[in-house]
């Protein structure tokens, strides 16, 4: 961990000083000591940004700092009214999406969903990675909505806020529920996930995938097995990853490699590297998405790059900001996702000569909406004429 001391004995290029002085000092007091967040991504827990008071950690000397309970993972239920959750993004390739829980246990620092948790009263740091929420009745409510007059089939995305199978569903198998429910009506599903738990429902996706009806695609960041220790704690080894690309490929369900976040200076070198391993898994198809720091995502993000790569951490971000406007990040419609400047640019082509040589669609497989059959409407109010 870098500490003042380290600056003014010289530690660092002056260059440099500047900017790591200002990201300790506006986190120093934010900081979570570490044997209380091991194996957690964040190493901070700020308060909410709705929140009317702020609280941060110090030594007063009587070590009470010492008596605090590692942060454990804890689940609670959540009630929503609907399962669907709908969207107008004209950036983003669906319309609708479910999300089986709130808040990820994989702790990726980098996670845009971060900022979610705020609504809920709680931190987009640390909170967000150990005090999640559960809908179990989300299948529930799924078969209802579907259930309805006039609902008209459209892909439906899961995995876009968080993952699905995150390690909490082993044991809530909520994602595995709302699956049983998309296949008996047969209805399309994308998914998004980090996770080699998705082989678990190779049996489900198998046979939708038979009709059209399912496609899969990996997030893959890093071959770099330390850095996505780091960086993703509790996801999937790369190699997890890709050995879940190559059972689901070989159960012939489509599926794709998504490189994403794409950091410059930290692993955009692996771009071609990562796209090389996913077509030999057997991956048709791929995509990225360029780093995303919006709200508290960002001194999120920097904290952890400061703890971790310290001598990176003045060109990382000087390589996101020309890429955003000069700011951390630029929420504007087509720009969010891919980047500005000749450094997006640079990506954007390599990626593009990439997947052009190993022959990776980036169109996207088409899946089919003619083969929906509505459930029976158990749980929908009757008409009273």
């Amino acid at each position: 961990m870098i500490e003042m001391s380290q600056l003014r004995q010289g530690a660092f290029a002056p260059a440099h000083t500047a900017d790591i002085a200002d990201a300790l000092v506006e986190t120093s007091g934010l900081r979570v000591d570490v044997d209380r967040r091991r194996g957690r991504g964040a190493g901070l827990n700020p308060s909410g940004r709705f929140e009317d008071q702020r609280r941060e950690g110090f030594d007063d000397g009587w070590q009470t700092l010492e008596d605090l309970e590692p942060f454990k993972t804890e689940v609670q239920i959540e009630k929503p009214r609907t399962a669907i959750t709908r969207n107008e993004s004209p950036d983003i390739p669906f319309d609708r999406s479910i999300n089986p829980y709130r808040g990820c246990e994989h702790g990726c620092i980098y996670c845009f969903a971060r900022p979610t948790h705020s609504y809920m009263g709680l931190s987009a740091g640390l909170d967000f990675e150990a005090k999640l929420f559960a809908k179990p009745d989300a299948p529930r409510l799924l078969e209802r909505e579907l259930s309805k007059d006039g609902y008209k089939v459209r892909t439906i995305a899961i995995g876009t806020n968080t993952d699905p199978y995150q390690p909490i569903e082993k044991e809530w198998r909520v994602m595995r529920q709302l699956l049983e429910v998309l296949a008996k009506a047969n209805h399309p599903v994308m998914i998004v996930t980090k996770s080699a738990l998705v082989m678990r429902d190779i049996d489900i996706l198998g046979p939708m995938a038979a009709k059209g009806l399912a496609k899969v695609a990996l997030s893959v960041t890093t071959l770099d097995r330390k850095l996505a220790r780091s960086m993703e704690p509790r996801a999937s080894t790369p190699a997890l990853r890709l050995e879940a690309v190559k059972a689901l490929t070989d159960a012939g369900i489509p599926t794709s490699v998504l490189v994403a976040p794409v950091i410059p200076a930290l692993n955009d070198h692996e771009i071609e590297r990562i796209l090389d391993a996913a077509k030999a898994a057997g991956a048709t198809e791929a995509s990225y998405v360029l780093l995303r720091l919006p709200l508290e995502v960002s001194p999120l993000f920097r904290d952890w790059l400061l703890r971790n790569y310290p001598d990176r951490y003045r060109h990382v971000m000087s390589l996101v900001r020309s890429m955003r406007g000069g700011k951390d990040y630029d929420a504007e419609f087509g720009k969010r996702m891919k980047g500005a400047g000749p450094y997006a640019w640079q990506i954007s082509r390599r990626f593009e000569l990439a997947t052009k040589r190993l022959g990776l669609g980036r169109r996207g497989v088409m899946l089919r909406d003619d083969l929906f059959v509505r459930p029976d409407g158990a749980g929908v109010q009757l008409s009273l004429l």
